[in-house]
């Protein structure tokens, strides 16, 4: 039976150098498909919440009024 505390003290904690990938590099482009589906989740975004803005800050200075008048 093999003693298990000498392979335990011998490992310093540094980990093994990293080998090489075999796969080619890859050079970094626009992608111009990606970005008209993210200009498009924007625009549908906007056409969403422009509408519900007024509602939104509607409710937001009922709640900062209730917080003023309540007492702590």
């Amino acid at each position: 039976m093999a003693d298990s505390s000498a392979d335990e003290t011998d490992d310093s904690g540094r980990l093994p150098t990293a080998l090489r990938s075999v796969t080619p590099g890859s050079r970094s482009r626009p992608n111009e498909g990606m970005d008209m589906i993210g200009w498009g989740m924007l625009a549908g975004l906007l056409v969403l919440l422009v509408p519900l803005l007024p509602f939104i800050v509607i409710v937001w200075g009922i709640s900062k009024v209730t917080d003023a008048l309540t007492p702590s």
